[in-house]
């Protein structure tokens, strides 16, 4: 799949340097998760990894912020999307927790960002990276056109209506890979899971981190990502037939043993079928707004509850 660039007019438009930057921020590729425990949901693992997701995010922020860019807005986008510690990210960086249904899927309003970076990502559903996933790890492998596919397609192409170009990701050697194949010029830094974070100077690794994310201000190799349609399909269910039937009966799939096919003219339909095959059900669907608002409640509840495990006498202090 080649990305097209976007038509003439404003947004498409090559600025001298990004100004404005968008941050997308997961926890399995951030210097704090280490195991499949701290990516999941009220654990003390999950704590320190939501401690050492929120370092990582500020130290890429408070980089680009000294370094003179003038609007820093920070999606977290895992499980809940209430993992990042907002006190520990510098003031002139917004936060912007939980999910919203539009006008960008899941983020909300991107605002004035021209350039997004993705930190801490993943690789893709069926490859061999650090817990490796797209959307769900329910999702034992997903092709499209006969290729996998990562989240990072998948959240730059739901930007790229807003003219918002790819210009930096973090996480494993794999997703860093993964990354650099599906959008060429999109900059990298990888963090090494295999070495374990007792070898890990996390302090040093960050620095790095945040030199990588500035020098990407100058990074004008990538455009906004719009891969061509159409858009072919093929998923295969971790939990094997019986899982792939129902939701090929709940959605109208074809399906054949654990795997679904779903069709799609354009990456934004591609996007929302993969979304309502993963997320949701008809009938949730036509109440969205208001379930946002209790899973919301939940994830802001969820973060309360590290600020608490954190506090602990007994909890890391690294």
């Amino acid at each position: 799949m080649n990305a097209a660039p976007l038509g003439p007019g404003p947004a498409a438009a090559v600025p001298a340097r990004f100004r404005h930057i968008l941050i997308v921020a997961d926890i399995e590729g951030s210097s704090g998760c280490w195991s499949r425990r701290g990516s999941k949901f009220l654990n003390s693992e999950w704590a320190n990894a939501c401690r050492g997701m929120s370092r990582d995010v500020a130290a890429v922020a408070r980089a680009l912020i000294e370094a003179g860019t003038e609007t820093v807005l920070v999606k977290d986008f895992h499980r809940t999307g209430y993992n990042i510690l907002p006190e520990i990210l510098p003031p002139e960086a917004e936060l912007l927790s939980g999910y919203r249904s539009g006008p960008v899927p899941g983020m909300g309003d991107p605002g004035p960002a021209e350039a997004v970076m993705f930190l801490g990502l993943h690789a893709a559903s069926g490859t061999q990276g650090f817990l490796a996933h797209t959307l769900t790890s329910r999702l034992a492998s997903l092709l499209v056109n006969g290729k996998t596919m990562a989240e990072v397609e998948l959240f730059s192409a739901s930007l790229a209506p807003c003219g918002i170009r790819p210009v930096f990701f973090s996480g494993c050697p794999a997703a860093c890979a993964q990354a650099e194949q599906a959008i060429p010029g999109i900059l990298t830094y990888s963090l090494d899971k295999g070495r374990g974070p007792e070898n890990l100077d996390a302090a040093q690794w960050r620095s790095g981190l945040a030199e990588a994310a500035v020098s990407a201000l100058d990074n004008l190799r990538t455009s906004p990502y719009l891969p061509e349609g159409p858009f072919a399909a093929e998923i295969t269910m971790r939990d094997g037939e019986r899982a792939a039937a129902v939701l090929a009966g709940r959605w109208n799939l074809r399906n054949r043993g654990d795997r679904l096919f779903l069709q799609a003219g354009t990456i934004d339909e591609l996007y929302m079928a993969l979304i309502r095959l993963c997320y949701l059900r008809p009938g949730l669907e036509k109440v969205l707004e208001p379930s946002l608002f209790c899973y919301n409640l939940a994830g802001r509840l969820g973060l309360a509850w590290v600020r608490w495990r954190l506090s602990r006498p007994d909890a890391p202090r690294h």
